[in-house]
């Protein structure tokens, strides 16, 4: 049996379904993280965990008893918003200590917990101090603190690090991990940033529509993509649309009439129309075709450099291969130096590196050769 169990969960705003159907088990001492953009239904499954929402249909239950009609002061569970949400005539120490005094906790509980939290998040000097005092990563880490006071059995986040600056929200995603893990509590984190959700997360549930489109390890998301859509939102990706012209040999031909090598497929996906996902670190860059076909294996295809930008570590490169097509390539900066815009090159990739998704017409649109940036 799971630790916190949600069965058929679905939530109707009027006639329509924000949250459809959703089944999920999640484990003790599991981050469970729910991506998705936004509409998608992944803050009203948090709401409806929490007790903010009821849900239309399904049930949820913590340790094997039903909480879904159970009032939200009444479930064990520690919230973070995003808006930090502290009262500002309020000390750090009494934010901290509010919901333990609502728990009627002793005095001297109440103070050795404070004490703990704010050496737990890093603040330790800093309990007499008023939340304008604070800065944006401050004031989450007191928010968290004010969230674990109560001893919550789950730990929910509603994209706690949003409002806050690049580098602050790469430093405090890693102190939620380090804490979550030290205190080896269950956390159910929300975001719309995929590079949060793949460096943070046990497990992540891609969502789009109300719907849970993949529900795995993030190794398995980003390199094993199992719908367009998780393919297409997690991570750049290069996608590119075509026909499946001999599965047994592995060949598709792309809509502009380049031929793709790909891994031998089922035989059932014989003439279907497909997504082929190639993500940039993938592909390599050559000076000439009898370069790439010197060292290079499987697709080669030529274009001219439209576009360099260096991003430390490696230089992305956007490939100009025909009017509607445009490739992108990490190339490692060391090996970059001699490439530059407007020179022409050519393109390699193995056959292993292309995932190859049925595309069905209500989604053809959307699976165009193109790049994701």
């Amino acid at each position: 049996m799971a630790f916190l169990e949600l069965n058929g969960i679905t939530k109707y705003f009027g006639r329509q379904a924000a949250v459809n159907a959703i089944d999920l088990a999640i484990q003790q001492g599991e981050f469970l993280t729910l991506l998705g953009p936004s509409g998608c239904g992944k803050t009203t499954i948090l709401r409806m965990i929490a007790g903010f929402e009821n849900p239309s249909e399904g049930a949820i239950l913590l340790e094997g008893d039903d909480i879904t009609d159970r009032p939200a002061n009444k479930r064990p569970m520690g919230m973070v918003f995003q808006s930090y949400a502290l009262f500002p005539h309020m000390t750090v120490e009494q934010n901290i200590a509010f919901g333990m005094q609502i728990q009627h906790a002793s005095r001297k509980r109440i103070e050795q917990r404070c004490v703990e939290l704010l050496e737990l998040v890093g603040l330790g000097d800093m309990g007499k101090r008023y939340p304008h005092q604070l800065s944006g990563g401050q004031q989450q880490r007191i928010a968290l603190a004010r969230a674990l006071a109560v001893e919550p059995k789950v730990l929910l986040l509603d994209e706690p690090l949003s409002a806050l600056d690049a580098r602050v929200r790469v430093t405090l995603r890693t102190e939620i991990r380090r804490i979550q893990q030290q205190l080896k509590m269950t956390a159910i984190y929300v975001t719309h940033d995929q590079e949060e959700a793949l460096a943070i997360s046990d497990r992540i549930a891609v969502m789009a529509k109300g719907k849970i489109e993949q529900l795995d390890h993030p190794e398995e998301i980003y390199s094993n993509p199992q719908t367009v859509f998780a393919a297409t939102f997690v991570g750049t990706s290069n996608q590119l649309s075509g026909v499946v012209e001999s599965a047994e040999k592995g060949l598709c031909q792309a809509d502009d009439g380049y031929t793709i090598h790909v891994a031998p497929l089922a035989a059932t996906l014989n003439g279907k129309r497909v997504l082929l996902v190639v993500r940039p670190e993938e592909i390599t860059l050559h000076a000439s075709e009898g370069e790439s076909r010197e060292n290079g294996s499987g697709n080669h295809i030529s274009g001219r450099i439209e576009l360099r930008t260096f991003l430390g570590p490696f230089t992305r490169f956007h490939v100009r291969i025909d009017d509607k097509t445009l490739l992108t390539a990490d190339i490692p900066s060391q090996q970059a130096r001699g490439y530059d815009v407007e020179q022409q090159v050519v393109l390699t990739f193995p056959p292993s590196a292309c995932q190859v998704l049925p595309i069905d017409a209500d989604v053809e649109q959307a699976a165009t050769i193109t790049t994701k940036y």
